[in-house]
């Protein structure tokens, strides 16, 4: 029997950055995974706080070098290398010098939410996807974390569905509890809309908030799984929004947690 591929996407890991529960939980899960025979891969952003001398990031030139759209811009996406210390395992860096080398992650020295978090999402989202093509690496699970991935399902469902890549792969996209108060502007739409997407297919983003990316992460992934111990009421009045029947699993933090999620992925894929 081949080896489950797995495919992490987050925005953030330790031991390179960790703002939120989401590092922790992206540390422990691949490595669990990787030990259990499964064939793993993490991507995450290259934010200005992760020191790449200190953590030996270098960059991978074979899958550098190309533009990803964002509106009517084109930025170049650069992919970095690391080994987390003490695991088999190693980390690629999304990165671009406009959106990621800011000396901090979602809210500047004042605390405020920097208006292109949107952008940098849909750069990030698009980086991943490309990243994984050039790598020639077909997943069988792509398991997405927090709002900042929410657009991968979606992407993987329309622009990307017969991308043989892709075609096979199924999606995970678990929710935290990290919510913005932010609201981007109106050519959010515009911004996110990808070959074979209708405007329909994003009424969920018309909002512009952090619930609006939440709901479009839960409307096109495969499985929504709930991270916090309890559901939150924010979190319960989203699930029960969703028409199309879909309920998000918990998957508890206790000694079979790591068993649960292995049961999971080979339920997907069976």
């Amino acid at each position: 029997m081949a080896k489950l591929r797995i495919l992490y996407v987050a925005s953030e890991i330790n031991p390179f950055l960790q703002t939120s529960e989401v590092a922790d939980f992206v540390r422990k899960l691949p490595q669990a995974m990787q030990e259990k025979g499964m064939e793993i891969r993490i991507l995450v952003p290259r934010f200005g706080l992760i020191n790449e001398r200190k953590n030996r990031l270098h960059e991978v030139v074979r899958l550098s070098g190309i533009n990803i759209a964002v509106g009517e811009e084109e930025k170049p996406l650069v992919i970095k290398v690391a080994s987390i210390p003490n695991a088999k395992l190693q980390v690629y860096f999304i990165d671009n010098e406009d959106y990621f080398h800011r000396k901090s992650v979602f809210f500047d020295k004042e605390d405020n939410f920097y208006a292109d978090n949107d952008e940098r999402a849909i750069f990030f989202c698009k980086g991943v996807i490309e990243t994984v093509k050039k790598l020639g690496w077909a997943p069988d699970i792509v398991h997405c974390n927090d709002w900042m991935t929410s657009l991968i399902p979606m992407y993987l469902k329309t622009t990307y569905k017969n991308d043989p890549i892709f075609q096979s792969a199924k999606t995970v996209f678990t929710v935290y509890n990290n919510k913005f108060n932010h609201k981007f502007d109106k050519d959010l739409i515009s911004k996110v809309k990808m070959i074979d997407i209708e405007d329909s297919m994003l009424s969920n983003l018309e909002s512009g908030d952090f619930d609006g990316f939440i709901k479009l992460g839960m409307e096109y992934s495969d499985v929504v799984i709930n991270a916090e111990e309890k559901f939150s009421k924010n979190f319960d009045s989203l699930i029960t929004q969703l028409d199309n029947g879909k309920k998000a699993e918990t998957i508890e933090k206790d000694d079979d947690f790591l068993e649960e999620y292995f049961n999971l992925y080979n339920e997907l894929v069976g």
